[in-house]
Formats: C-alpha cells, sequence, structure tokens
C-alpha cells in the first residue's frame, strides 16, 4: 500500500509527497529532517489517499506538483479525494 498525501503549513502554502510508510514520513516532516518542508514549520496533514502501488502514488504525485497551482490543491483538500488518475 503507498500513499499520497498532502501537508498544510501555517504560511498556508501546501506539500505534496509519497510514500509506503506515512507515519515515518510525517515524523520527518514534524521532526524538521526534511529539507523541503524544515523551514515551513509545524504541518498539519489534511488529506491522505491510497494507491495499490508506489509507481501509481509516485505517478499521481507527479502529477499534482506539475500542476503548481494552490486553488487546484486547496480545493482537492476541501472535496477530501485526489481525481487525478495514475
Amino acid at each position: 500500500m503507498a500513499f499520497v498525501y498532502i501537508l498544510k503549513f501555517a504560511t498556508g502554502k501546501f506539500y505534496v509527497g509519497s510514500t509506503t510508510d506515512i507515519q515515518n514520513r510525517l515524523e520527518h516532516h514534524m521532526g524538521g529532517y526534511t529539507p523541503s518542508t524544515k523551514r515551513l514549520g509545524e504541518g498539519k496533514l489534511v488529506l491522505k489517499q491510497d494507491y495499490p502501488t508506489l509507481q501509481e502514488a509516485r505517478s499521481v504525485e507527479y502529477k499534482l506538483k506539475k500542476l503548481k497551482r494552490h486553488d487546484y490543491i486547496a480545493k482537492i483538500v476541501q472535496d477530501g479525494y485526489i481525481k487525478i488518475v495514475p
């Protein structure tokens, strides 16, 4: 099982990632061990979606990051579901 997850920070910024071990990955983000989120401060998990394989999760993560649209990510979080197909 793999996951695509979205974190939201106090600054209003979102971070999109994928992993097979969601708990460990969140500990890294919240502990300041991930360079890309370290400077953003405390984040909150706002969405997590399951995928059968890490390859599919990474494909969706890549497509979301390529969009670079804050409003689109906010809409996904509001809907509670990622509609992008791997």
